[in-house]
Parts: structure tokens; C-alpha cells; sequence
């Protein structure tokens, strides 16, 4: 047996980086930066109001001083001409501070009376100005690799890019096998089951930046199963579920490796999922799931989204995983890894019991995985655990 971390790297050797293309920037959000993004220009570009008041030379605004409005400054519509002693501009927010000018006298620090504006008593200090390249300055850059955030995408913008250099969108081609199985909302025969496991990875994908390319059914025989499989020839990962062990019944490694697939059937050191299967179809790495729905879950968070983020670029190793205290106390763990479907939330995070784990309803209970490394003691309420969210 092999431990996660080692069928992990495995997984890892089959992966080569995607290449790249370029995208608008009203679609770049979520995408992987593919390249530095370099500013064009100053933000601000000049020196502007951070607040409406008025702009004066600060050497004057004494308490009680007055001065005349010789015009307006607006965000977009500055003033061409210069501020003289005694003399000062309405200004509001955004606007680029006009010529002998250096501070900006907040409206409520100000009374007005036509074209006079006498100071307060106590006008606060200011000078309430943002400095030309403040933000950022031309040639400042964004770094790459990243997954674009909507402050990123903001910032983007700012640097006067419409469009940015992403990674191509990693394009999973999703294999269900068995002949008990019928898509769901067909009539199931006396022995078949709609398929689940499909539709509960693909959101995982495309959260993670994924495609999902959604195949049809492959029969229990290698006619079908070779059919299928040819159809999925393009994609970027191949992931099957069931069939894939080497049981009298697990067909998908004798299909694929009549189609030239070499093959790796893994044994692995973790709780569910036990046995896993990797190859290469062509120059399509493929993973080989268990069939089980919980099974199929927990190793589509532990090897197919870090597949994906290897093939983004955005690094090789496991999911990174957050803590939490334990909301009731567990027995003492089992000898191999565990993930056990859980409930994290405000009070900490519960297990699903063993009554509870086998079931189709832990499916839409759980929205973690509690990770318990092998030979676990006993762990109290608070304790500290890790878990991966699902």
C-alpha cells in the first residue's frame, strides 16, 4: 500500500502544464493569470481630492481666514487655471487638486456665502489628497501565476488592460461505468440505480477552473467501454468511475489497455478509496475512481483538484487543508488515513456517524472532511483537527 501523498506524486508525473490563451477582462475572473499583468500608468494619475471641500494653499487656512471660489474641480472636469493667495476652488471627490493648491479644506469645516468661503474654528489637519502613484505606479505588475480574485480583475482594470494572458481552462472528461446505472430521471431496470457520481464532481471541477466534459454511460463490456473512451481522446484528464479495479467485473483497465493505456492499479493507505487506477490514453492522463458515491467524492478532493491546479500552474501538492475544533469527541481512528464526511460550522466540526457515512444523504449533509491520520488516538470535544472542504 501507498500513502495519499505518494499516489498524489504519481499522479503528478502523468501532469504537464496547459498552455495559455487570452481572454477579455470582463471574463478573466476565476481564470489563472498566465503572465504578469504591467501597469500602463500611475494610479491616481495626478494628485486628487480625497474628500469635497475646497482647495487652498495650506500655508493660509489660519482659523477664521477667507478666501474667494475662483471655480469648480470635478472628478473628469478639472481646473485649467492656478489658485493665487487668497483665493481657492471648489472641489469634490476625485478631482485632479488644481495648480497652487496643496491641501483640500473639508465642505463641513467650511461656511460659504456666494463666492466667500470662511474657514472654521478648528479645521481638521488633512490635507485629505492622494498623491499621484499612490495606488501603484506605471510598471508596477501584478505577479502570475494566480487565480484571478475580483479585486485582481479591479486592479487589472485599473492598470488600463482590457484583456489578460489566462491558462486554458483544464478540460475533465467524465466517465460513469457499470450496467446498473441509468442517468437520472430515466426509469431504472429492477437492477440499476441512476448514476450520482458524475454530477456530484463536476461542480467541484468547475469551481476549481475546470471544463467539464460530460460522456454517456459505459456498459459493463469492452465494445462500450472502448466507445466511451474514444470519445474522451482531447480532453486534459480523464476521470472514470467504477470498473477500475481488477476484480471479475472491472473491465475499464482491459478496455483502456487495449486502446495502448499503461496502467498503475494502486493500493492506497487511506480510508475510503482504497484502490485507485493511473494512466495515460494517448497524451490523456486518466484517474480511475472508485465507484462507491462517498468513495468517489473524497478522491475526487484528494487527487483531481490538485490534478487540476497542476495543470493551471498554480503548483503540485496536496489540498491544502484548514483546522478546526472538534464539536464532539471521536473514537480513536482506524490504521489507514481517513476522510469522514462532516459538518463544519460556527460551533466547530462534527463527523457524520457511522450510520450516516454510507448514505446518499451524507452527500448533501457534508460540507467537509474530516482528516484523521492513520492509527488516530482518541480525540476529546476541542480538540484540533484538520479538514479539507468539500
Amino acid at each position: 500500500m501507498i500513502s495519499s501523498a505518494g499516489a498524489l506524486d504519481q499522479l503528478f508525473g502523468l501532469l504537464e502544464p496547459l498552455g495559455t490563451e487570452t481572454v477579455p477582462l470582463a471574463r478573466a475572473a476565476g481564470r489563472v493569470l498566465a503572465e504578469p499583468v504591467v501597469a500602463r500608468r500611475d494610479q491616481p494619475p495626478f494628485t486628487a481630492a480625497s474628500m469635497d471641500g475646497y482647495a487652498l494653499d495650506g500655508v493660509e487656512a489660519d482659523a477664521g481666514a477667507m478666501f474667494r471660489v475662483i471655480g469648480t474641480a470635478a472628478a473628469g472636469h478639472g481646473f485649467s487655471g492656478r489658485v493665487g493667495p487668497g483665493q481657492c476652488v471648489r472641489i469634490l471627490t476625485g478631482a485632479p487638486l488644481p495648480a497652487g493648491a496643496n491641501r483640500v479644506i473639508r465642505q463641513e469645516d467650511a461656511a460659504r456665502s456666494g463666492d466667500l468661503v470662511t474657514l472654521g474654528r478648528n479645521p481638521a489637519a488633512g490635507p485629505f489628497l492622494r498623491p499621484a502613484g499612490s495606488d501603484f505606479a506605471q510598471g508596477q505588475a501584478l505577479d502570475a501565476p494566480r487565480r484571478l480574485s475580483a479585486g485582481d480583475v479591479a486592479l487589472i482594470a485599473a492598470m488600463n488592460h482590457g484583456e489578460v494572458s489566462v491558462v486554458r481552462r483544464p478540460v475533465v472528461a467524465l466517465i460513469a461505468t457499470g450496467d446498473e446505472l441509468v442517468m437520472p430521471g430515466e426509469e431504472p431496470g429492477p437492477d440499476q440505480i441512476p448514476v450520482s457520481n458524475p454530477f456530484a464532481l463536476a461542480p467541484l471541477i468547475e469551481d476549481a477552473g475546470g471544463a467539464v466534459q460530460r460522456l454517456p454511460l459505459a456498459r459493463d463490456d469492452e465494445a462500450s467501454l472502448r466507445a466511451v473512451f474514444e470519445l474522451a481522446r482531447g480532453a486534459d484528464l480523464i476521470v472514470s468511475f467504477g470498473g477500475a479495479a481488477e476484480g471479475d467485473y472491472d473491465l475499464v483497465g482491459a478496455a483502456t489497455a487495449g486502446m495502448g493505456m499503461e496502467q498503475r492499479f494502486l493500493r492506497l493507505a487511506m480510508q475510503p478509496g482504497k484502490r485507485l487506477m493511473l494512466g495515460r490514453l494517448g497524451d490523456t492522463p486518466m484517474l480511475g475512481l472508485p465507484g462507491n458515491p462517498v468513495a468517489s467524492l473524497v478522491c475526487g478532493r484528494v487527487f483531481v483538484l490538485p490534478a487540476l491546479c497542476a495543470l493551471l500552474g498554480l503548483g503540485r501538492g496536496p489540498a491544502p487543508r484548514l483546522s478546526a475544533r472538534l464539536a464532539a469527541p471521536l473514537d480513536a481512528g482506524g490504521r489507514h488515513e481517513t476522510y469522514l464526511p462532516a459538518i463544519s460550522g460556527p460551533g466547530g466540526i462534527r463527523a457524520l456517524g457511522p450510520g450516516e457515512r454510507g448514505l446518499f444523504a451524507v452527500l448533501s449533509q457534508a460540507n467537509a472532511l474530516l482528516v484523521r491520520p492513520a492509527d488516530d488516538p482518541p480525540r476529546a470535544a476541542g480538540d484540533r483537527v484538520d479538514y479539507l472542504t468539500l
